[in-house]
């Protein structure tokens, strides 16, 4: 069995009926959209999904400073740059 990660969940021709009431009864939390039982996808509120995005552009320049760090470095002076 599959896990759902929401507190919510509506099947996909529940969601097709009233897509609009589905958001406001979520009140702000995530929805998972089940297809035969399964989920398929996830309605994630706009300023979580925004979030979520800043958070992995976070991540992702961590890792560049960490591959960076083991980088030989070369020193320059300010007129140079």
């Amino acid at each position: 069995m599959q896990r759902i990660l929401a507190d919510a969940s509506v099947s996909i021709t529940e969601l097709k009926r009233n897509p609009s009431a589905i958001i406001d009864a979520a009140e702000g939390a995530s929805v998972a959209v089940l297809v035969h039982n399964r989920p398929s996808a996830y309605l994630v509120p706009a300023a979580t999904y925004e979030r979520l995005m800043e958070r992995l552009e976070d991540l992702e320049l961590a890792e560049l400073v960490r591959a960076r760090a083991k980088e030989r470095r070369v020193k320059v002076t300010l007129d140079e740059l």
